[in-house]
């Protein structure tokens, strides 16, 4: 299909209590219609290090967030904290009306919040193809690393997406870098934050935002708490990288494992 309904949800994270931010999803969610839905970066939790408060793989975030994909007929997109042995992921599921499950891992940990040391690192990015686009979804931090985002002939995407929560401190980082990224990569692109603050006091001041190829915002949410949707073309997005195909001299290049690096 040409036309992709795009919708998020920017919304107030109840720290550490899943219960609480399922049913604030199913409020907001109430009424509005998208193909695809993105929530923020630990929707269920917030960006906790307390790794026994994650869930196990498909625990009661996932669980709803397939109930809401077969409800809605779309797909959701959202990352959660997943509790596997002593450690954890920050993990970004994908999950299709039809039960289907896909997830991404974050790769880059936020060190300066010592996630590094509860959670463990992907180290591989993921692909979701629905309704006919290519969508790659990818976690906060994430976003300061423009090789890892970077598109490419084994990496595809007409849409990229950044789930997170990030301070408001840093606000003109997350917009500077979405524009970056959606220009340098000739692509959609989206940004889902969160409002209010954490259980450590840290505000966050929203701005989810979705720009075109170009790096312009086409719809921004500021710091108000709902749902948000807009359409988006695949056939606009083939026009600029025809008209403008910079992405033909991009440099070739491969990603190594972490274990390489040296």
């Amino acid at each position: 299909m040409d036309t992709l309904r795009v919708g998020w949800v920017q919304m107030d994270i109840r720290w550490e209590s899943p219960p609480d931010n399922i049913k604030r999803v199913e409020a907001l969610l109430k009424g509005w219609q998208a193909d695809l839905w993105v929530l923020p970066e630990m929707w269920s939790t917030g960006f906790t290090m307390a790794v026994e408060k994650a869930e196990p793989p498909e625990g009661p975030a996932w669980q709803a967030m397939c109930r809401w994909a077969s409800e809605k007929n779309a797909l959701f997109i959202g990352s959660v904290a997943v509790r596997i042995g002593n450690k954890a992921r920050n993990r970004a599921y994908v999950v299709f009306p039809d039960g289907k499950s896909l997830f991404y891992d974050k790769r880059h940990l936020f060190r300066m919040a010592n996630e590094h040391l509860y959670y463990e690192p992907g180290e591989t990015t993921l692909i979701v193809e629905w309704r006919g686009w290519r969508i790659a979804p990818l976690v906060c931090y994430d976003l300061r690393f423009p090789v890892w985002s970077r598109r490419r002939p084994s990496y595809d995407y007409d849409l990229l997406i950044y789930v997170a929560n990030w301070p408001y401190a840093r606000h003109a980082h997350w917009t500077t870098l979405l524009m970056a990224r959606a220009i340098e990569n000739q692509a959609y692109t989206l940004g889902v934050n969160r409002i209010g603050q954490d259980g450590h006091g840290q505000p966050y001041g929203g701005g989810s935002m979705l720009l075109t190829p170009k790096g312009e915002p086409i719809l921004h949410a500021g710091e108000a708490e709902g749902a948000f949707t807009i359409s988006i073309s695949r056939a606009e997005l083939q026009t600029f990288r025809e008209k403008f195909p910079a992405w033909q001299d991009a440099d070739a290049f491969e990603l190594l494992p972490r274990s390489s690096w040296g």
